[in-house]
């Protein structure tokens, strides 16, 4: 049995590597891992096996810390609890320049973390619909897979046209406010009351799939 020291070393290594491997990306070493987290190479992988297992156990807390805003969220939008996000938003700078990277990245880690933020978006549609906040949907899976592919999707673009404008490396912390300020308005209000006036275009789509 690991002592709480051994976690706590190992939760520090882990750290230490999401925001190594969102600043310089996944090619990054263990060595510079370690040397952030202030640590030998070799206890890195004590803990993680490899720099793959590394990478595994990042995925893992990154999904976890998203997941539980994410329940916050829907569980309890109250004006306070809101504002209280806003205001913290700057925290998730090493997070979202983790997923960005795991974006970026490609290959089989890549679907495998999008697959459970698909997953991990059907959780927050079916809390959200317990709690009656969110308003039932026919197709939660497909709803839970459009809402990731656009959030991640549309983030990856803010940030590529950040760096483009800023012309260097992404200050993450500054590029969430700036996507907090420019984003959350139309995004509560599509979310909210939606744009289409009416639902011609969907009864027509729902007409002719039903044919």
């Amino acid at each position: 049995m690991r002592s709480i020291d051994d976690l706590t070393t190992r939760a520090r290594i882990r750290d230490a590597a999401i925001t190594v491997f969102g600043e310089q990306g996944f090619g990054v070493g263990v060595r510079a891992i370690a040397t952030a987290a202030g640590v030998s190479p070799g206890l890195v992988i004590h803990y993680f096996g490899s720099k793959d297992g590394l990478r595994e156990a990042c995925d893992d807390q990154v999904r976890a810390t998203v997941k539980a805003a994410k329940l916050e969220s829907v569980q309890d939008p109250s004006p306070t609890a809101t504002m209280r996000q806003l205001a913290e938003i700057e925290e998730f700078a090493p997070l979202m320049a983790y997923l960005m990277r795991s974006l970026q990245a490609g290959g089989p880690l890549l679907r495998n973390f999008f697959e459970h933020m698909v997953e991990d978006t059907e959780l927050y549609l079916r809390a959200g619909i317990a709690s009656g906040t969110v308003r039932a949907v026919p197709d939660i899976p497909g709803m839970a897979r459009y809402i990731a592919t656009q959030n991640g999707g549309g983030m990856m673009m803010f940030l590529q046209l950040y760096a483009a404008e800023h012309d260097g490396p992404v200050d993450y912390r500054k590029a969430l406010r700036d996507y907090a300020d420019h984003m959350m308005l139309p995004a509560l209000e599509l979310y909210s009351s939606g744009l289409l006036a009416d639902r011609t275009m969907l009864d027509a789509y729902l007409h002719q799939q039903a044919e």
